[in-house]
């Protein structure tokens, strides 16, 4: 399967069917809201990445701060995210509040399902999981997390211009 290039903008995945996505489906006649599509892997796929495995489960600051920058196309960072989110969790003891968030953004933004329960419960019963679900989705629809959201604009820019084919140039006057 071809992976599709980081743009930011929804892209549906190969098994969904090859949706158009400005154009929105419909669960039935009567619903005016869009349809979803299902998540690349499940909640439980954990071990199928153990790079973002090991890193949500020893450093959910930094898988979550690279999750909210990508969410957030690059208007926050990684390290405000990922202070915050530390902050909060020192202070409460509890961060799926904050998480529970941007996980309902990312699927707005990817017109994923919300499952297999609500993201608020999906993050208080099972945070590191469903940051690791997170991380994996935004992997496999090309983002490199590492690089932050800028990283993968720019990179997304050289492909581009290296695939891009060559122009003749005229002298005119």
């Amino acid at each position: 399967m071809k992976t599709p290039v980081a743009t930011g903008i929804p892209v549906p995945l190969a098994n969904q069917n090859n949706h158009d996505p400005s154009r929105p489906r419909r669960l039935n006649n009567a619903s005016h809201s869009l349809s979803s599509g299902p998540w690349s892997t499940s909640l439980c796929d954990c071990f199928s990445d153990l790079n973002s495995c090991c890193l949500t489960c020893w450093c959910p600051c930094v898988a979550f701060g690279r999750i909210a920058e990508i969410v957030d196309r690059g208007s926050t960072s990684c390290g405000m995210s990922g202070t915050l989110y530390t902050l909060i969790l020192c202070l409460t003891g509890c961060s799926c509040f904050y998480s529970c968030f941007y996980r309902s953004k990312l699927r707005g933004q990817f017109f994923l399902e919300e499952s297999p329960c609500t993201d608020c419960c999906v993050h208080c019963f099972c945070e590191e999981c469903a940051l690791c679900q997170e991380y994996r989705e935004l992997k496999n629809r090309g983002f490199d997390l590492s690089i932050g959201w800028h990283g993968n604009m720019e990179r997304q820019k050289r492909l581009a211009a290296a695939t891009a084919p060559p122009t003749e140039e005229r002298m005119m006057r």
